[in-house]
């Protein structure tokens, strides 16, 4: 009573292809497989250690451009 046989499983199997035809089954098949790429790529993303963002001292050049831009303006 708690488990199936092959004679249920070929019929649930033979309902199924005939609800959903083989063309459409395939096809929800392979959207499923591209889901897992997809997630299984996300997780591969996020494992890899993000750079820490370069912050470069302002050269004294830059500081007399910006002051020259700040003088123009105001």
């Amino acid at each position: 009573m708690g488990s199936f046989s092959i004679w249920h499983w070929l019929v649930v199997g033979l309902l199924v292809m005939l609800l959903f035809g083989k063309g459409r089954f395939s096809d929800m098949m392979g959207d499923v497989a591209k889901g897992i790429k997809s997630f299984k790529k996300g997780l591969a993303e996020d494992d890899e250690p993000k750079p820490a963002p370069r912050i470069e001292a302002p050269t004294a050049q830059t500081t007399i451009e910006a002051e020259k831009h700040a003088d123009k303006q105001g």
